[in-house]
């Protein structure tokens, strides 16, 4: 898709469709809903005006209504798209509206979108100062541009439906505002683009996408971006003493890899500075290994690397948005199968940092190789960690299917971490990793098992993961429940999300 900004009346906008936004002013909670429009062209208030006044529309999140041949404007459609209550109005409603226009153009074969810069004609001071132009324009190009793919990669009658173009126009010609809209604008497109790398790599099938294929992918798009990429694998393992991470890998036929991406500031880093590690799992098909998973949706464990699709897809950006902070990404993917080789409930294996876990579940695989990636990352030189990883079904126990479960060994950097998600929509909730819940990983025989009981199962395995983290400012996000939309949005299609790429990048920048 073809997406530019352009400064212009959006009612002399010649496109096929011309996307508007409203939100209800009606105060108090059961009072009658007053849908006003986001717009100061007064041309295109007087298209809407009879749907408005109509009292059908009620301008509810998501909720649309379409016009054929909208009078004394060049546009084909006018598209009038709720962003709801306009006193609850954030960024992330004006990132879900865009997703709404281009998903309602593609089924009608429209191939050209045009979407409007919401202007302040409802919009309180307050609400000013929370939706500055550079997020609002930002917002604008992440929902359209995420809106946009449909995962249907391997049909065979595969039909085009996509838009082709998508146009942001907004009528502000006052300098400072029309370069705080540009920077916003390329910001969007680059982080948009690096997640819908990120969803394409969780997309693909277990035969496609093995571990070697996921490093080939990541290599090439390091050369694109300028990122220096390493790829190692079994000989390397062994040599690092990475006992965890092996003995997950060996069951498969495929070989493991061990992917690390380099980010260094134009001027090399400082030598105090912080340095940031970004570790994913990359488990491209989990099964369970010797303790087998159900049958029942098995098919969707392509996924478990969407933690690491996550930290590849935050590289790719933190490369074209340049931050001044040295960043190293430490991918560990590998795919969990059962076989004569396979690690066993019962064994007991050696880290890298030399700490032992006794095995009681072998699908318990995901906190194993984050076990000696988050070491391994230290040894780098990383100064703060964060990882990602669809790491446990207790996480969609608790949180269900809205929020990342985050844990952390510092209040100060979930602190940090938590200032960012305003501008990146994404949700997350903060749980407990305190040491009093150390007796969940207590093992008889070695320093700790892989799976406790399952009360608490989302703390056990942050339990495990902060015995290799030490006293590194650390976050986990457990991304099980938010990688992949199991329903259809007016704004998102089912599938891959690429979830926490945005928030790992502003994390990042906030250094």
């Amino acid at each position: 898709m073809n997406t530019r900004l352009v400064f212009d009346d959006p009612a002399a906008m010649p496109t096929g469709l011309l996307a508007v936004f409203a939100v209800d002013i009606a105060a108090g909670k059961d009072a009658e809903s007053h849908p006003v429009l986001l717009t100061t062209s007064d041309a295109v208030a007087r298209a809407a005006e009879k749907v408005l006044g109509s009292g059908e529309f009620k301008a509810g999140l998501g909720e649309m209504v379409l016009v054929h041949a909208p009078a004394a404007i060049k546009a084909d459609r006018l598209l009038v798209v709720g962003l709801g209550k306009a006193k609850a109005l954030s960024v992330d409603e004006v990132r879900k509206g865009a997703g709404c226009a281009v998903r309602a153009a593609k089924p009608r074969g429209i191939r050209d979108v045009a979407i409007v810069f919401p202007e302040d004609r409802a919009l309180s001071d307050e609400h000013l100062e929370s939706m500055p132009c550079t997020l609002t324009a930002r917002a604008l190009v992440e929902g359209g541009e995420l809106a946009e793919p449909d995962w249907d990669t391997y049909k065979s009658d595969r039909k085009d439906t996509g838009v082709w173009a998508l146009h942001i126009v907004s009528r502000d010609h006052e300098r400072k505002t029309v370069e705080e809209i540009q920077h916003g604008f390329s910001e969007g497109l680059v982080l948009a683009r690096a997640q819908n790398f990120a969803r394409g790599l969780v997309n693909e099938p277990g035969n496609v996408l093995t571990p070697t294929v996921l490093a080939q992918r990541t290599q090439w798009m390091c050369g694109e971006v300028g990122l220096q990429c390493v790829v190692y694998s079994t000989e390397k393992l062994l040599e690092l003493g990475m006992g965890a991470f092996e003995a997950v890998a060996r069951g498969s036929a495929e070989p493991p890899a061990l992917i690390v991406m380099t980010y260094t500031p134009e001027g090399g880093a400082e030598a105090d500075a912080p340095v940031l590690g970004l570790v994913g799992k990359g488990i491209t098909f989990d099964t369970g290994g010797i303790s087998i998973k159900p049958a029942d949706n098995m098919e969707k464990m392509k996924y478990d690397m969407a933690g690491a699709a996550a930290m590849i897809g935050a590289m790719r950006a933190v490369a074209e948005l340049k931050p001044r902070v040295k960043v190293i990404g430490v991918i560990c993917s590998a795919e969990n199968m059962p076989d004569g080789k396979a690690y066993r409930p019962g064994d007991v294996v050696k880290t890298m940092s030399g700490k032992t876990i006794e095995i009681i579940n072998t699908d318990a695989e995901g906190r194993l190789v984050l076990a000696d990636g988050l070491h391994y990352a230290k040894t780098l030189g990383c100064t703060h960690l964060i990882n990602a990883a669809t790491l446990t079904g207790a996480c969609v126990v608790a949180l269900g299917y809205l929020n990342v479960g985050v844990f952390s060994n510092d209040d100060d950097a979930w602190g940090q971490f938590l200032t960012v998600l305003p501008r990146t929509g994404e949700k997350f909730w903060r749980l407990p990793c305190t040491d009093d819940y150390k007796d969940g990983i207590k093992s008889q025989i070695a320093d700790m098992v892989n799976a406790g009981s399952r009360a608490g199962g989302a703390i056990n395995a942050a339990m495990l993961l902060k015995e290799f983290a030490g006293d590194t400012p650390w976050l986990h996000l457990d991304i099980a429940g938010c990688a992949w939309n199991e329903e259809v949005k007016p704004w998102l299609p089912k599938g891959p999300t690429g979830i926490a790429v945005r928030s790992v990048v502003e994390w990042v920048r906030s250094f």
